[in-house]
């Protein structure tokens, strides 16, 4: 039952041979490699729409019980590590980029929270989103996509805390800091209420995305069906010791979402790549994107910026090694 869930409902294989049986009425070989990078667009596309569509609207119903004054209050009761955890958790169920996610993190910091548990925040709400689990299933497996997540929030956790412990409040921008929490007066939402917001949510992001998921599939269907398999091994697989290495530093300055980067990790991961250099390659581009530490700057000093960017690459880096070393166990 696992087997047929993962394959058919999250993966959509049934998906995957309809568009091969429609391409070959239409006369286009799909063993060629234009016909195959065709089916691999459509499919994907297809495939990551649906999933994406479904997964926001429900993701964003549930996190209409959870607005930025509730989750600062809630966030506020815990201490110590447990806030960090809270915080890492936290982002787990909010915006799907980096850069939506930092004008959170400038109000949680603006509201007096601790600033390692609003870093805690600001790296996992990217990195580990609920619907970036959901897709991981369908393409990895439910065991790659568990240990991806808690991989994310151990770096989230070990990264807040540590920024923590480094008194860095100072390297704060002082308009963050002089800034007053506002107290707005809850207010209650029907469901109805939930419900438009939850599809006013899942057609802004979706438009946003978009865009992304065309790029990231095209570099996927080309991947797929284009590059030799000993070019990709030779780069991203055993043969090259600092493919994790690689990999993070080229995904560090693109602007990918999670849902364009998976498309481009599976095709490599097909072609001979390891899985912890395609899952570092998606952990920097979904948290290191060059708009988000531009949008970050405004925030935070040029100290605590390189902080945060090295205990991200070096946190990267150790879990795309472990991933490499548990692969075998994995997949």
């Amino acid at each position: 039952m696992g087997t047929f869930i993962q394959n058919e409902i999250l993966a959509m294989h049934w998906l995957n041979r309809l568009v091969a049986s429609l391409l070959t009425m239409l006369g286009i070989n799909v063993e060629s490699r234009l016909g195959g990078s065709l089916q691999f667009f459509i499919y994907d596309v297809i495939k990551i729409t649906i999933l994406l569509c479904l997964l926001i609207f429900m993701i964003s119903y549930v996190q209409s019980y959870f607005p930025p004054e509730r989750s600062r209050k809630i966030m506020g009761r815990f201490h110590g590590v447990f806030a960090n955890i809270m915080g890492a958790l936290l982002g787990t169920v909010t915006p799907f980029c980096s850069c939506s996610s930092i004008p959170l993190f400038i109000g949680f910091t603006s509201a007096g929270l601790p600033l390692g548990v609003t870093f805690s925040f600001l790296i996992s709400s990217p990195m580990v989103d609920l619907g970036s689990l959901i897709l991981l299933i369908g393409i990895f497996g439910y065991r790659v996509a568990i240990v991806y997540v808690i991989m994310g929030l151990v770096i989230a956790v070990i990264g807040g805390t540590l920024i923590e412990r480094l008194k860095l409040e100072d390297e704060v921008e002082d308009f963050i800091k002089n800034a007053r929490a506002v107290e707005v007066k809850g207010v209650t939402l029907t469901k109805k209420d939930r419900l438009d917001y939850a599809f006013e949510q899942m057609t802004s992001t979706f438009k946003k995305v978009f865009p992304y998921i065309l790029l990231g599939v095209g570099i996927g269907a080309i991947i797929h069906n284009w590059i030799p398999e000993d070019i990709i091994e030779t780069i991203l697989g055993n043969k090259n010791p600092f493919g994790v290495v690689l990999a993070t530093i080229v995904g560090v300055p693109m602007y990918v979402d999670i849902f364009g980067s998976i498309p481009v990790a599976e095709a490599l991961l097909s072609k001979g790549a390891l899985l912890g250099t395609v899952l570092s390659f998606m952990m920097a581009v979904t948290t290191l994107s060059l708009p988000s530490l531009i949008m970050l700057r405004k925030a935070i000093k040029p100290k605590l910026l390189g902080i945060f960017i090295a205990i991200c690459v070096v946190g990267i880096i150790i879990v795309g090694y472990l991933f490499n070393l548990l692969q075998p166990v994995l997949i």
